[in-house]
């Protein structure tokens, strides 16, 4: 991960430095989330890059966003998007350099916009420079002890050192083969065998991303998402996963050595001007566990995929909701809610199906779904989620209410989730696809008006409704919802980080209070129930029928809650 820091760089003195009048931004930040090869295409070639991004900062700024955070814009093969990292301190060439990466993070400070990046610690690319070096110095080299090789197990050593199953279906170990063309060790990889998995037993694996947080903060980032954040650390045993791992006992999960790990990013972090904040990737199904990755001293915030990964319930989201708030309170750490992102099925799609709710072992191609009913839904979960205690992420193309692309070729399909399950599942490519910007036909303004060059995944032809566009100046688009949904955020006192009080409300409704003038309520059930008393309307997903709040919408409202205020049918 070594490199040259010096590099196509601004020189040191004109790097730009996060505002330090406001230490707590985080707690209550819009994040929009960008994925570089599908945001804009500036230089048009058909790939997104750094240029377009900087392009459409005013549009991000409009929005009413508080920071971007990018998934992984380094130099990699993209053999998984991005996520097998070659070199840190290199942005992928098709996305510019790190002159024009630097220059995007000042432009966006200028705009107010704070820039978040994505770390990928628990691998490396098999092209980066470490694992060469393992490959070429052979078995028990101190090379190799960055990794995890080991002998296979059996007489000829031709079975494998675990059955561990990887996160995208199959085997976590592939077999190296020696100079002389005799099979070799072993190496341990969670994902696809071109990301390697380092050892974080090793002092060096720790110095070097400790080094890699300060190169970035250096050049003014505002933070780092933690890719994988709970899978860094392994048994040095290697054991078998078994059925009932007790907390902290799983073999490659969220074990406990993990917590010093971020406790020494943490003093990273805070020895920086302006908050640089750290932000978890954790799949965790006991939230107790999760809140301890967010105590004082280590992760500033977390993803919160349970709500995320929840149907379309009332009681299933108010439960999530509940759950999440609790596990967040004994830390004060502040909750995250998030639609949709880079990995998951859009909520446009998610939500117009029967199942409602998201697995990653339940996707399958084929399944259908009413888009119209997905995009009522959308919309409502818009609201309700902007309304929440906490901080907001949003997926590009969420608030232009895109929806899943579903029937892409399968030869342009690049996600490895697809090929590695045999194409059982249709992978993530479908949330990937190039954003439409402006005009009527593909590539819809994706790349500059002279480009010839298609976008590297196709665009549905019929999504010419949906481009920035025609719908900025549309106030029934998802467009002008999520931009007045963001500007009364920032301007209602209530919303952002703090408490919630739950009101009363008929079944299927989940409706509640933030601060003394400031109601949300959302309507998952089948009919159409009256608003809770009022003064005014701010804002609603959908048109209210007859007074009332029609079945998968939410309304916010002004109002002077009088105690034991309630919804009535």
């Amino acid at each position: 991960m070594d490199g040259d820091s010096s590099l196509e760089t601004a020189d040191s003195a004109s790097r730009p430095v996060p505002p330090t009048d406001d230490p707590e931004w985080w707690r209550s930040a819009v994040i929009y989330q960008i994925y570089p090869r599908s945001f804009a295409d500036g230089n048009g070639d058909g790939i997104g890059d750094l240029a377009g991004v900087r392009e459409r900062l005013p549009y991000l700024a409009d929005l009413g966003v508080d920071a971007i955070w990018f998934t992984p814009w380094y130099d990699s093969p993209l053999a998984d998007g991005g996520y097998d990292v070659a070199d840190y301190r290199r942005i992928h060439p098709a996305f510019g350099d790190l002159g024009e990466a630097e220059a995007l993070i000042r432009d966006a400070l200028a705009l107010g916009i704070r820039t978040i990046i994505d770390v990928v610690p628990n691998h490396v690319s098999d092209r980066h420079r470490w694992f060469q070096a393992a490959l070429a110095a052979g078995p028990g080299s101190p090379e190799r002890e960055r990794f995890w090789f080991r002998p296979g197990r059996g007489p000829a050593g031709d079975e494998m050192p675990t059955s561990w199953r990887s996160n995208f279906s199959g085997d976590t170990w592939t077999r190296t083969t020696n100079p002389d063309g005799t099979p070799g060790e072993w190496y341990l990889h969670l994902f696809s065998p071109q990301q390697p998995d380092l050892n974080w037993n090793h002092p060096e694996v720790r110095r070097e991303h400790e080094d890699i947080l300060r190169f970035w903060f250096d050049r003014g980032v505002a933070g780092v998402r933690i890719d994988s954040a709970a899978l860094l650390v392994k048994d040095p045993a290697l054991p078998e996963v078994p059925e009932q791992a007790g907390p902290g006992e799983h073999p490659n999960q969220d074990r406990d050595e993990l917590h010093d790990i971020y406790r020494s990013w943490r003093t990273v972090a805070d020895g920086y001007p302006g908050t640089r904040v750290l932000v978890g990737e954790i799949w965790l199904p006991d939230i107790e566990r999760f809140a301890m990755y967010l105590r004082p001293d280590e992760l500033h915030t977390a993803f919160n995929f349970d709500f995320l990964a929840r149907p379309w319930d009332a009681r299933e989201l108010r439960a999530s909701i509940d759950e999440t708030l609790a596990a967040h309170a004994p830390v004060h750490a502040p909750s995250t809610w998030v639609l949709s992102n880079h990995d998951v099925t859009r909520a446009v799609t998610r939500y117009g199906r029967e199942d409602s709710s998201f697995a990653f072992v339940k996707k399958r191609k084929g399944t259908p779904t009413d888009l119209a009913l997905g995009l009522r839904r959308a919309r409502a979960a818009a609201l309700l989620t902007a309304a929440l205690p906490g901080s907001l992420y949003i997926y590009q193309g969420d608030e232009l209410g895109l929806p899943e692309v579903e029937d892409l070729p399968d030869e342009l399909r690049e996600d490895p989730m697809h090929a590695r399950s045999g194409g059982v599942d249709p992978g993530r490519d479908g949330c990937r696809v190039p954003l439409p910007w402006r005009g009527t036909t593909p590539p819809f303004g994706f790349g500059p008006d002279d480009s010839t060059a298609a976008p590297w995944l196709p665009q549905p032809a019929d999504w010419a409704g949906l481009t920035v566009q025609a719908q900025q100046s549309d106030p029934s688009s998802m467009l002008w919802l999520y931009r007045q949904a963001l500007r009364i955020r920032r301007a209602e006192p209530a919303l952002g980080d703090g408490s919630l009080t739950w009101l009363d409300a008929p079944d299927g409704v989940l409706a509640f209070a933030r601060g003394a003038a400031f109601v949300s309520a959302t309507n998952l059930s089948a009919v159409p129930v009256p608003l809770p008393e009022h003064q005014a309307i701010l804002l609603s997903s959908s048109p209210l029928v007859g007074g009332q709040l029609p079945p998968d919408s939410t309304v916010w409202l002004r109002t002077q809650r009088p105690a034991g205020g309630h919804l009535t049918t």
